[in-house]
């Protein structure tokens, strides 16, 4: 919708520059919803920022630029307000057109064709796999799949992918983790050799949570003492590393989350991708031996000191592999690369965009997602730590007591730069505070609204979309939802512009605002025969919308409650 008025203005803006002398060159159309006490439904403040160009007063640049604006298909009127504002109301016409689109075209409503050469790589998780999801895993999990359904309905090429970091000490501390675990558990399962490496590691390096007893004991039911397995570190590693990822994939999945692709850090390592990307890196100078250690020249690309790739003792640094997989992400050929990132991530961010640009990629095809922390309440109180593993709140512990959808919606509510204070008992609620229910609640109505017309065989107009025609008058509630429905394919380009769904949930709790003020007013079933048709195809476009938005933020939307 916000499209069509930009166009129009435009239109009108670039043949009113023509006229100038010299002529203008016009940039982009600036179109915004006015605030509520605006008569308008979209405004522009455009004249202001060009009369300074054309040595004119605003308001005569407004006056000026209006004069070939035209009214008709898209606009019922355009008129100048205060010092050179520009303010537009949709035309009737428009927005039935509008309605008739959406019933048609359904879950696919503001689909669009595939955007060519546009590949999005979208990686998110990605948590290191020596223990469960928590739940802060969990927004990042709702966001990065979120954004993935938002970014397919645009058209847009995407993959998703969770890259494994299972390469390193932390692995090795892990593997030892679950042998003392085991030794714990029966002091007879492992060999004196097995005992005295898990024994050489520095207590704090080891890994403590119940989840690493519940690992060792399963590993030790599938290997029985008393039959031949394999010895060491090695084994526990890798029984451990699936045991997890197992895990983690079990978690995903209640949650709705299923990455396209999973990507080991190993795999960089067996196709020699890491000495290859250190190889390109040496060979436009960006390497640097000092101290003994080489180092990254990052300050040449705007990081803030020099980043260590290879220690002394010839040890990789984690940084080495990072730069190997986001060139090797490139070389996939994908021309948009997001990484979600938790925001203790936050310094990480200039030495990878350095190392993208020195490498011969646009720093600008690679953008950084961080989102906050998520804080729990239960009683007014917060919760401080997992009964179950006396660290952290898992993930599944959240939706198991929620549920999925409560869960990703509240994930979704506030912008990933925001921290979020997850209420549980509310999202517990059903009640109309709950905003997951609320919304829920508007699209289980809109249904049993359906199932009354039916029992009642007063009809439906639909799919026959031509069976309703504009009344003669609307009630301001109806034209308010005619307004928010036309308007959700504009929500749809802000989450994709800013990269996140907050903006969805926002709309459909105003949607589910604006069909409870119009349940009020209106009157659906008891309505005259003139005005029954309308009403229906209104309620309709509520039900579909509400259901398309959920779906994109991975929320179900149910017929009754």
């Amino acid at each position: 919708m916000k499209d069509s008025v930009r166009a129009v203005l435009s239109s009108a803006a670039h043949r009113w520059a023509a006229q100038q002398t010299p002529p203008l060159v016009l940039g982009e159309a600036l179109v915004e919803v006015p605030p509520a006490n605006v008569a308008g439904d979209f405004a522009s403040t455009w004249p202001l920022s060009l009369a300074k160009a054309v040595r004119k007063a605003p308001r005569q640049v407004a006056q000026e630029i209006l004069s070939f604006v035209e009214n008709g298909s898209v606009l019922a009127k355009a008129e100048m307000a205060g010092p050179g504002f520009l303010n537009f109301t949709m035309s009737t016409a428009w927005l039935m057109e509008e309605l008739r689109r959406l019933l048609l075209e359904r879950g696919d409503y503001a689909k669009r064709v595939g955007l060519t050469g546009e590949k999005v790589l979208i990686e998110f998780v990605s948590a290191n796999p020596n223990g469960p999801l928590h739940v802060g895993h969990g927004r990042g999990a709702a966001l990065g799949d979120s954004l993935a359904r938002i970014f397919r309905h645009l058209g847009y090429n995407v993959t998703t992918e969770y890259y494994i970091n299972n390469v390193g000490n932390q692995m090795e501390n892990l593997g030892a983790s679950v042998m003392w675990r085991a030794d714990v558990l029966d002091s007879t399962y492992l060999s004196e050799e097995e005992r005295s490496v898990y024994k050489a590691k520095k207590v704090d390096d080891l890994y403590k949570g119940e989840y690493l007893v519940d690992t060792a004991r399963d590993i030790m039911r599938r290997f029985p003492k008393d039959q031949e397995r394999p010895r060491g570190i090695a084994f526990f590693r890798d029984e451990s590393l699936a045991l997890i990822l197992l895990g983690i994939k079990s978690d995903l999945g209640a949650f709705g989350v299923f990455h396209d692709t999973w990507y080991p850090e190993s795999r960089l390592f067996e196709e020699g991708r890491v000495d290859a990307a250190l190889a390109e890196l040496k060979r436009r100078g960006d390497l640097k031996q000092e101290d003994g250690a080489l180092w990254f020249l990052s300050t040449k690309y705007g990081d803030d000191k020099d980043r260590v790739l290879k220690r002394g003792d010839e040890r990789l640094t984690y940084f080495a592999s990072d730069i190997a997989y986001h060139h090797e992400k490139f070389g996939r050929g994908f021309t948009r690369l997001i990484d979600i990132w938790g925001t203790d991530h936050h310094g990480y961010v200039p030495r990878v965009k350095a190392a993208v640009q020195a490498l011969g990629h646009d720093p600008e095809k690679l953008t950084i997602l961080l989102y906050q922390l998520v804080s729990l309440v239960r009683g007014g109180k917060p919760v401080a730590m997992s009964t179950r593993t006396g660290e952290f709140v898992r993930l599944t512990e959240v939706v198991d007591e929620v549920g999925k959808d409560a869960a990703r919606f509240f994930f979704a509510l506030r912008s990933p730069n925001s921290q979020l204070e997850f209420d549980l008992d509310l999202a517990k609620r059903e009640a109309s505070d709950n905003p997951v229910f609320y919304v829920k609640y508007v699209h289980a109505r809109c249904c049993s609204i359906f199932r009354e017309a039916e029992k009642r065989g007063v009809g439906h107009p639909l799919p026959n979309t031509a069976a309703f025609s504009s009344p003669e008058t609307f009630d301001p509630a109806e034209r308010a939802i005619l307004l928010r429905l036309a308007s959700f394919p504009d929500v749809l380009d802000q989450c994709a512009k800013d990269l996140t769904p907050h903006h969805m949930t926002d709309y459909l709790l105003k949607l589910a605002g604006d069909f409870h003020r119009f349940y009020e007013n209106c009157s659906v079933l008891n309505a005259t025969e003139a005005q029954r048709p309308f009403r229906t195809a209104l309620v309709d476009g509520v039900r579909t919308t509400i259901k398309n938005g959920l779906s994109l933020l991975g929320v179900d939307a149910p017929e009754t409650m």
